[in-house]
This record gives C-alpha cells, sequence and structure tokens, in this order.
C-alpha cells in the first residue's frame, strides 16, 4: 500500500456518492496506471469545470452563466415556478422536456438528523421572489418523504397569503408499476389521489 497522495486520493473518491473505500482505492489504481491517457485529462477536465460552472444567482442551479439558461430562455413561463430540493432533480424534470416553467433550488430538504434547518435552505430567497410578483403558480416537487413534506409545509406556510397558486406533483402509482409490486404507502397515496377516467 502507498502513503501520502495516494492515500488523500482514495479518501476523496471514497466521499464521492456510491463509491466506498474499495472502490475508490480500485479506481484510483486505475487512474494511476492510466496516468497520460486518463488521470491527467481528468485533472485538467475538473479544473476546468471548477473555473467555470457557477450557480446561478436567480434560480440556483448550475451553469456556465449566471443567470442560467433556463432562467435567460424568453420561450420559459415566467409565471410558473417549480421548486425543487436540488439541481440533480431540476435535471431529472428537464429531461423529460415536459415542463416549460422556471425553477427554484432549495440547496435540500429540512433534516433534523442532518442538522440542516430553515436558514440553511433557499426559501427566504423563494419567498422574496415569489412575492416580487409576477408568479402565478408554485409547484412543490419535493420527494414525499417526511423532510420533504415537512418542507413543502414550510413553504406553504411561507407563501400564504401571497395569491399563487400552490401545487405539489401527483403521487401514487408510478406508469407501468404493478400493485403487487409496491409498498403499501404508495398504494394508499395512489387510492386517495385517484382521478376520474
Amino acid at each position: 500500500m502507498l502513503d501520502g497522495p495516494f492515500d488523500k486520493l482514495v479518501k476523496q473518491l471514497a466521499a464521492l456518492p456510491g463509491l466506498g473505500s474499495r472502490s475508490a482505492r480500485r479506481i484510483a489504481l486505475h487512474l494511476l496506471t492510466k496516468k497520460t491517457a486518463l488521470m491527467l485529462p481528468l485533472a485538467l477536465t475538473l479544473q476546468e469545470t471548477a473555473d467555470s460552472v457557477k450557480t446561478c444567482a436567480l434560480c440556483g442551479t448550475l451553469d456556465t452563466a449566471d443567470p442560467c439558461r433556463i432562467c435567460r430562455d424568453p420561450a420559459r413561463n415566467k409565471g410558473l415556478l417549480c421548486v425543487v430540493a436540488g439541481v440533480a432533480d431540476l435535471w431529472a424534470i428537464e429531461r423529460t422536456g415536459s415542463f416549460r416553467g422556471q425553477y427554484h433550488v432549495l440547496g435540500g430538504v429540512l433534516s433534523a438528523l442532518d442538522g440542516v434547518g430553515v436558514d440553511d435552505l433557499s426559501i427566504d430567497h423563494l419567498t422574496a421572489r415569489v412575492r416580487a410578483g409576477g408568479i402565478t403558480e408554485v409547484i412543490v416537487a419535493l420527494a414525499a418523504t417526511v423532510d420533504g413534506q415537512s418542507t413543502a409545509h414550510v413553504i406553504m406556510d411561507r407563501l400564504e397569503g401571497s395569491g399563487v397558486t400552490l401545487t405539489r406533483l401527483a403521487h401514487g402509482m408510478p406508469v407501468g408499476g404493478e400493485l403487487d409490486y409496491l409498498d403499501d404507502g404508495t398504494i394508499s397515496t395512489a387510492l386517495k389521489s385517484r382521478a376520474r377516467l
């Protein structure tokens, strides 16, 4: 085993989501054995990305420009605002091509276990955006977890009396889902959220 820089590389790789120490060690070893072909170009790309990618001051997404492409797009519906926990959620919605409004990235959800409180999220910025006018509907697109729903309730309380319509994503049966493979909570929510045929 090598000490020093190798161990530091392994620890940094292991800090990435989905990687444990064994996977990180294998990746580090692979990078070192392909130093010219993989490691040095990767280091250069990481530096270029760190230098060029910014956080959009308006919505909170990542882009090479501030404001981002989505916020600058004149074809977007400025009255429709979709609130998401993180950039990955925004990208997931954008991938569908079914939403043409604006976004607001909270930077997470409330979590007592992780020590994330209201002040750690961009809820005050969201409230200011809505109160500035022009937004007619806020879609709360947060996970159907206890933390996600707690965050949604705080948003609803903060936007009460603002005059905007508050909606949330539908919950229940996924497309292609079979009843016998779904958990009880999903089936219960699907029954409560049933729609007319």
